[in-house]
């Protein structure tokens, strides 16, 4: 959750400029996203609320995030339908998924 001084959203950058803007409380669902935004972590991120990717393309972030509001928007749901991911993006996905502890 956001504390007053931090904003509701982040700022998700790709490796080749891309910038999502995601809600924190989805985005945190990421271990690494989750301990770069801690204010107590020290990380210029914290502070900025931007996380840049340099291992991501903008491709891979844009369903990363599009993953990070679908799942908050279904948490507390039964029978969410699956989503849909592009077969030339599983790899991909998987290794960012495994990066981003999520």
């Amino acid at each position: 959750m956001a504390t007053p001084s931090q904003s509701k959203y982040v700022t998700l950058v790709s490796n080749d400029g891309f910038e999502f803007v995601v809600l924190r409380e989805a985005a945190c669902v990421s271990g690494v996203i989750k301990r770069s935004l801690d204010p107590k972590s020290g990380f210029a991120e914290s502070a900025a609320g931007r996380v840049t990717f340099d291992e991501i393309n903008g491709i891979v972030l844009e369903k990363v995030a599009e993953y990070f509001n679908y799942n908050h928007k279904n948490r507390n749901r039964e029978d969410v339908p699956d989503m849909e991911i592009p077969p030339e993006l599983c790899l991909e996905l998987l290794m960012a998924a495994d990066f981003l502890d999520t």
